[in-house]
């Protein structure tokens, strides 16, 4: 494989809060293959961090606010996509969000304010992205979408997100059918815990990393770097012919029963 198997190619990336992020691990990921990339943030704040982090790139990359949760902010922010290329090759969906109490007790109080929010803004936004990339996507290309092995297990106080993981995975695979035709592939990253943001939210994460060590095929979980290369891989030619998949970089922990 070519040292620069992105060169020449365009892609957006929605989710990057801060160095910590998988979607800022895939992106540089992306930037180091050779790809364009643009940038979506939601308020003031996130763009500050995203300045900062994108400024290692040695060009400022066009970025722009988009709520993912808003049909009018995504047609604005694909409106000004168009303003920089007139084709896309590549999409990172890096988004998910549920209050903060949905994710603490047990799934049983889920409220149904916190039900909506988690499958609007963590699942119904992939397809909303995909509605408005897909048209873009004039040569094929790959839509990739960030997942967790609670959409399919129980995982204590992960709750509603991980139903709202599930959502996103069985859309993944829909999109994949739609899309095909059009030579664009969609498929799911299952990562393993990593220290992000987001994980700091769930409770009991430090005892979930200590698991993983203790229960793993390889000992562990996986590093943002390993996620950045899946994300490289899964963007290039050598995943050409792999779609509508979720694939777990997660140290093998899917695999086990015990």
């Amino acid at each position: 494989m070519s040292d620069k198997p992105l060169e020449g190619k365009t892609g957006v990336v929605f989710g990057v809060a801060n160095k910590r992020s998988i979607a800022w691990a895939i992106a540089q990921a992306w930037a180091e293959a050779g790809a364009n990339l643009i940038f979506n943030y939601q308020g003031e704040r996130l763009k500050g961090n995203l300045e900062h982090l994108t400024g290692t790139f040695g060009e400022d990359p066009p970025m722009y606010p988009c709520d993912v949760s808003s049909d009018e902010e995504l047609d604005s922010f694909f409106a000004k996509v168009g303003e920089h290329t007139p084709k896309l090759d590549m999409v990172l969906h890096s988004v998910a969000f549920a209050p903060r109490e949905a994710l603490e007790g047990d799934f049983l109080s889920t409220t149904r304010e916190a039900y909506q929010m988690a499958h609007d803004i963590s699942a119904y936004s992939l397809v909303g992205i995909a509605q408005r990339a897909a048209p873009m996507m004039t040569e094929g290309g790959s839509i990739l979408a960030m997942s967790y092995l609670g959409s399919e297990k129980v995982v204590p106080h992960y709750n509603v997100m991980g139903v709202a993981k599930a959502s996103l995975e069985a859309s993944t695979r829909y999109l994949a059918y739609d899309l095909g035709p059009k030579k664009i592939r969609v498929n799911c990253i299952s990562a393993g815990p990593v220290q992000t943001l987001a994980a700091r939210g769930i409770s009991g994460f430090s005892s979930m990393m200590d698991h993983y060590k203790s229960k793993a095929p390889l000992g562990r979980s996986c590093s943002k770097s390993e996620l950045g290369a899946t994300g490289v891989f899964l963007a290039s030619e050598g995943a050409a012919s792999i779609t509508g998949q979720v694939l777990y970089v997660d140290g093998g922990y899917q695999i086990m029963g015990m």
